[in-house]
């Protein structure tokens, strides 16, 4: 498991890295103004994509330590939560982007120093347990197919108003 863990650790930060620098360029050139937009009822905008992923980060960062974390479901941007148009409910953009960079350095960090055996460990999380048979099959979803996803509906969102891909 040792090299098997090591490659994945490295495959989860590759594209962990190439989630990030996509992130910052969706959002590169959103005026501040548009950061709450919803061009369509429902639609994740910018200040509520980069608030939910920021929420997981410390998530990331416990699964590869080994630590136990609180449900990111009950964050204020967790699962649970939902867009609003209003400005106040979210930071202004430049702390967040700042947020969210910061977050993909420090779990960058994390997934360079992490264990490998940590990937084969069982899932802290009990509701989680169900879906993932280990911290490595989280992790792989965590900071591949939910940031993406969520990066996917920047990029939607984007070309909904015109705005060019990036």
């Amino acid at each position: 498991m040792n090299h098997q863990g090591s490659v994945m650790i490295e495959a989860l930060r590759f594209g962990w890295d190439k989630n990030g620098e996509y992130g910052q360029k969706l959002v590169a050139d959103v005026p501040e103004a548009k950061m709450v937009y919803q061009p369509a009822a429902g639609m994740n905008h910018p200040a509520w994509v980069l608030s939910h992923l920021h929420a997981y980060h410390p998530v990331i960062i416990a699964l590869l330590r080994g630590e136990t974390f609180d449900d990111p479901k009950e964050h204020l941007y967790g699962m649970k939560s939902k867009p609003v148009a209003d400005a106040g409910a979210y930071p202004s953009k430049q702390p967040l982007v700042e947020a969210f960079v910061r977050g993909h350095e420090d779990v960058t960090a994390a997934l360079s120093g992490a264990d490998p055996a940590v990937l084969g460990g069982e899932v802290m999380l009990e509701r989680w347990r169900k879906y993932f048979p280990s911290v490595g099959a989280v992790l792989a979803y965590l900071t591949l197919l939910h940031e993406a996803t969520h990066l996917g509906q920047l990029s939607a969102w984007r070309r909904v108003q015109g705005m060019p891909s990036v």
